[in-house]
């Protein structure tokens, strides 16, 4: 009788990484339809930017460390990277802004740790997360008013030059986002008062409501083609509504929970940015855990930090919990029981 020798695994996955981020970028595009609409141009033009910065530097970083530079590009990480920030950037952020995000993500957060699979935190965040406290007026400044792709806006053309040469003053088309309105104006105002900001439409938060709606829809794309799990996503919106129920249950003092939900970068850091494969944590009950600490730090930035949004610095800090979180959540080795713990006499 033969028997066919094969060596271990023997189970393949049809998901190669390329493709996985492939179809991470095409779950995006909702949310980026949703800003372009909503917004203007700003924000195309800024993704379309930071992909090509994050495919340079990377390129740039491969060829000094003599790596094989199309074999690594072709997994799309760096412009998954890229992606993730110009979508978070705000749509007028100078053009050097960007460039320092990416360049940050890609050389410091990424490619010194080694390179995909090695490094411990978010890449596209360490990079938000420093230009955010380096230069904090560019990137509070900057947010569009969310007049749409109306006459009031400026064009693709005016956009792109308003991003990369500065030539006219955006103050006519910017506006403080929801969150922040909200979070300065409550401080002598009722929350009637502050919703009659021009940043607050008639259902939420005006043009912000889609945008989060749109990565949500991209979220439940990847999670029914078993992209990601619903472990992370879930339990961070649930930690994030259970804090705002306990203790922003008055709207005279604290952002209601549905600003929490569907203003900043809500569901795109649920769906998009804490369910990183290589920084998050591994196991079921270990991603419930992280995705809950996520939640609950946002809450706590955004209603009594310095920061109107935080999804960038809750990712980062619980990046730093992942081995810990990971070494008490291990699921046990099928056939093994639960050590007993045993009382000394």
């Amino acid at each position: 009788m033969a028997f066919l020798r094969l060596s271990s695994p023997h189970a393949h996955g049809p998901q190669r990484t390329s493709r996985v981020m492939l179809w991470v970028i095409l779950a995006t595009l909702p949310g980026l339809l949703a800003q372009t609409l909503c917004f203007g141009w700003g924000n195309l033009v800024n993704t379309v930017f930071c992909v090509a910065v994050a495919l340079l530097t990377e390129g740039m970083i491969l060829m000094l460390r003599k790596r094989p530079v199309a074999f690594f590009l072709k997994d799309n990480t760096a412009a998954v990277t890229g992606l993730l920030l110009g979508l978070s950037l705000p749509p007028f952020a100078p053009w050097w802004v960007s460039v320092v995000a990416v360049v940050v993500a890609i050389l410091l957060a990424k490619q010194l740790y080694g390179g995909l699979g090695s490094n411990p935190f978010n890449p596209a965040m360490v990079g938000y997360a420093l230009v955010l406290v380096s230069f904090p007026v560019a990137m509070t400044t900057n947010w569009a008013s969310p007049t749409g792709l109306s006459a009031d806006t400026p064009g693709l053309l005016h956009t792109i030059a308003l991003n990369f040469t500065g030539a006219e003053a955006v103050d006519g088309y910017t506006m403080a986002t929801p969150l922040d309105v909200y979070k300065h104006d409550i401080k002598t105002q009722l929350s009637g008062q502050v919703l009659q900001n021009p940043a607050f439409g008639d259902f939420v938060s005006k043009g912000w409501e889609w945008v989060n709606l749109g990565f949500l829809a991209g979220g439940l794309l990847l999670i029914a083609l078993r992209l990601i799990t619903w472990h992370i996503p879930v339990s961070m919106l649930a930690a994030l509504s259970v804090m705002s129920l306990a203790f922003g249950w008055d709207p005279d003092q604290y952002a209601p929970l549905t600003i929490h939900l569907l203003s900043g970068a809500t569901m795109l850091g649920a769906f998009f940015i804490a369910t990183d494969p290589v920084t998050a944590a591994t196991s079921r009950k270990g991603k419930l855990v992280y995705g809950a600490g996520i939640g609950i730090l946002l809450y706590i930035i955004r209603s009594w930090g310095s920061y109107p949004d935080a999804v960038a610095f809750a990712v980062l800090l619980m990046n730093f919990a992942v081995p810990f979180i990971d070494y008490y959540t291990q699921p046990r080795t099928y056939g093994h029981q639960k050590a007993r713990r045993v009382k000394a006499d």
